[in-house]
């Protein structure tokens, strides 16, 4: 029989959250997987925040090939996955899996305006970024079923939300509707929560628990004949910051520090529903996160008594590694040797590929192109990705970054127009992607970092200056890899050779 899959993607969870990272959080179920299977710890996302991180995760290719540049979508973000384009679910569903997701989409949704249109993501001037006014959701026909979502990408089970715990529409969505109708302002704002609709009775320490309890509903319906694929994408630890009474002041370190409780105890859970169904021994068990931590908020916790992204330079939105570099464990007893540990680097586009050998499927061709199979290096079975492999990072902002081996060029200044800088963050917070902190890298800014990240991790030494040759190199590799100006990195840049 086919493995079994259940891939957890947490919100905001940092590299150095989990107890296995040397976390002072005791995360003790996600634990035992990295002792029973493999720790990454050169793991990345395709991006420092949410939206493009979730397109590359689910369909092996850097969003900034389509048309989301930089920021996120809101919560009434027009869907943003190509109906034709594979992904993880409808590759697995396709070679006959059930398929369900749970917890936060966040990849934008088709919703039906009160005058009939649904906005387009791929029409020529599309606005994908909403404000506040616009991100209301008054003008919205909450009756009317969404498109473009999971159940028209491969999930045959969706149950969750729009977008994050701050954005309306304030609704649980059961398949493509909302349950309920949103119809009146939110009742009770909670931090950084923008403005907009709520159904009666939502509570947002709640929904994580709910995600929780439909996909182990779900797995008990799911045919033990048939594998599955389970979705699971926690709200948590992003803000706000709710925890429910299941792990409210275990941790010891706050309200954050909770939420990362909670993303282990979601993870028992569904790892106890497949003991369950006797199926442990078959299932192939990926966790991980978006993208970096935020470090911004002083309501988060003390960063010197825990410090989430571990001793990375930067946080959420940076092009700095504590934006992108994240906690990357699998577990597949049988297949995947207890207690290994993989220093080699990884991106969140392989997960695509890499299920996909997994499940014996082969994919599309033209799928996953920015993604590679990574099944052999978690195994043992294959050579690890080799170390000079390229991967493109990618800021708030839009910026971008690309490490291959021992250097790392920043084509930006600071943080790369991250959560470090604070108007982008106080851009972030108020819903407008419109603007940036930094001048953009262009012909009349051709200016950037470098860093020997073998000689200098932490990314203090900027060796731009030092190394034109190396900076000249990477930056032709990168232009390879973007192939054209339509990914938004400028390709007319004077750089020294």
């Amino acid at each position: 029989m086919k493995p079994n899959i259940l891939v957890v993607l947490a919100d905001d969870m940092g590299w150095g959250d989990l107890g296995c990272y040397g976390s002072k959080i005791r995360t003790p179920h996600i634990d035992a997987l990295a002792a029973g299977g493999v720790r990454a710890t050169d793991a990345h996302s395709a991006s420092a925040v949410c939206t493009p991180s979730r397109y590359a995760l689910m369909t092996g290719r850097y969003a900034w090939r389509g048309p989301l540049k930089n920021f996120v979508l809101m919560g009434h973000g027009p869907a943003l996955i190509e109906p034709e384009r594979p992904t993880l679910a409808s590759v697995l569903h396709d070679a006959g899996y059930a398929t369900g997701a749970f917890g936060k989409w966040h990849l934008g949704l088709g919703w039906r305006h009160r005058d009939g249109s649904v906005r387009d993501a791929f029409a020529p001037g599309a606005t994908l970024h909403d404000d506040v006014e616009t991100d209301f959701g008054t003008d919205i026909d909450y009756t009317a079923a969404v498109t473009g979502g999971p159940t028209a990408l491969g999930f045959d089970r969706f149950f969750g939300i729009a977008g994050s715990l701050d954005m309306p529409p304030y609704a649980f969505i059961d398949q493509d509707r909302t349950v309920g109708v949103p119809d009146r302002e939110k009742e009770n704002y909670l931090t950084e929560q923008r403005p907009g609709l709520q159904v009666p009775g939502f509570r947002e320490d709640e929904a994580d628990v709910r995600f929780v309890a439909e996909a182990v509903r779900w797995l008990g319906a799911v045919p033990t004949d048939q594998p599955f694929l389970c979705y699971l994408t926690p709200s948590a630890p992003h803000r706000p910051n709710v925890p429910p009474d299941v792990v409210r002041g275990r941790s010891g370190l706050g309200d954050r520090a909770d939420g990362v409780c909670l993303v282990d105890w979601a993870v028992g859970e569904l790892v106890a529903a497949i003991d369950a169904r006797g199926q442990r021994d078959n299932t192939l068990v990926i966790v991980t996160s978006d993208n970096g931590a935020p470090m911004i908020f002083t309501d988060d916790g003390d960063v010197s008594v825990h410090r989430p992204n571990g001793d990375w330079r930067g946080q959420k939105g940076d092009l700095w590694d504590g934006g992108h570099r994240e906690p990357f464990v699998a577990h597949w007893p049988g297949h995947i040797p207890a207690g290994t540990v993989l220093d080699a680097p990884v991106c969140l586009t392989d997960v695509l590929p890499t299920v996909a050998t997994a499940a014996d499927v082969a994919l599309p061709t033209g799928a996953a192109e920015d993604g590679r199979d990574i099944l052999g290096a978690l195994t043992g079975a294959a050579a690890p990705p080799p170390a000079d492999r390229p991967i493109v990072h990618h800021s708030l902002g839009g910026r971008f970054a690309l490490r291959a081996g021992r250097w790392k060029a920043v084509f930006a200044t600071g943080s790369g127009g991250g959560f470090s800088e604070p108007s982008i963050g106080a851009l972030f917070a108020s819903g407008s992607g419109k603007a940036h902190a930094n001048p953009p890298w262009d012909a009349e800014h051709p200016v950037g970092q470098l860093y020997d990240v073998y000689a200098d991790p932490g990314e203090t030494t900027d060796r731009w200056a030092a190394e034109p040759a190396v900076v000249a190199a990477l930056y032709a590799q990168l232009r390879v890899i973007c192939r054209d100006e339509t990914s938004g990195l400028p390709f007319d840049v004077p750089v020294p050779a």
